[in-house]
């Protein structure tokens, strides 16, 4: 996915970068590039392929909540900061947290923080299950099982706040057993279904709900 048709997709989710958001996802491949030869984030550091799998990827989540109204966010295990800084970029207005249990991508994750001139935005060296605070909303991209993750994660979960988790195909995560322990104590609100555009690879967004 080249620079223009990433911003003609965005535009079918209602999004439309600024000038500015797409010098600063430059920047950041450019950062993910370099620090990737010296701690592993990611196999994908062609441009465009990050540019779909990473950038476009991150910013599905506006498919199934507008963003605009988020106003604070925890990435839970964002790894290379994904999908938390591609929508801290585009969404500057949600105060983000991203939770890693590896120091060393912190690191990096707050070098990223620091060269993007980047607000309202912290990266914290603890597991998702160790942290205390609550949110509007919380994400996790390819990290787990989903029900291991929603042990990991929904105690962030304000009241009436969301979980989304980001993943390739849910349904065979998702049993019958698994969906029924889940469903007593939280509500799955919806699951979208949909293909990344150009290579056609299934993706699905499990949004569950904190009664």
């Amino acid at each position: 996915m080249n620079k223009e048709e990433f911003i003609e997709e965005l535009k079918k989710i209602n999004i439309n970068p600024t000038e500015k958001q797409l010098n600063q996802l430059d920047s950041y491949y450019k950062l993910l590039v370099e620090w990737n030869k010296k701690i592993n984030l990611t196999r994908i550091i062609e441009e465009e392929e990050v540019y779909l799998k990473h950038f476009y990827d991150s910013l599905t989540i506006n498919k199934v909540i507008d963003l605009n109204k988020v106003k604070t966010m925890c990435d839970v295990g964002t790894g290379a900061g994904f999908p938390g800084i591609v929508i801290k970029i585009i969404f500057p207005n949600i105060k983000t947290t991203l939770v890693d249990s590896l120091q060393k991508r912190v690191n990096y994750l707050n070098e990223v923080i620091k060269e993007l001139k980047l607000n309202d935005i912290k990266a914290i060296h603890v597991r998702g299950e160790d942290y205390k605070e609550t949110f509007d909303l919380v994400t996790s991209r390819a990290v787990a099982n989903i029900e291991k993750l929603v042990k990991y994660t929904m105690h962030l979960v304000k009241k009436d706040g969301t979980f989304i988790g980001m993943k390739g195909n849910i349904d065979e995560e998702l049993t019958q057993n698994v969906r029924k322990e889940i469903e007593k104590k939280y509500i799955i609100e919806k699951i979208e279904y949909f293909e990344l555009p150009k290579e056609q690879s299934k993706r699905s967004l499990i949004i569950i709900k904190n009664k």
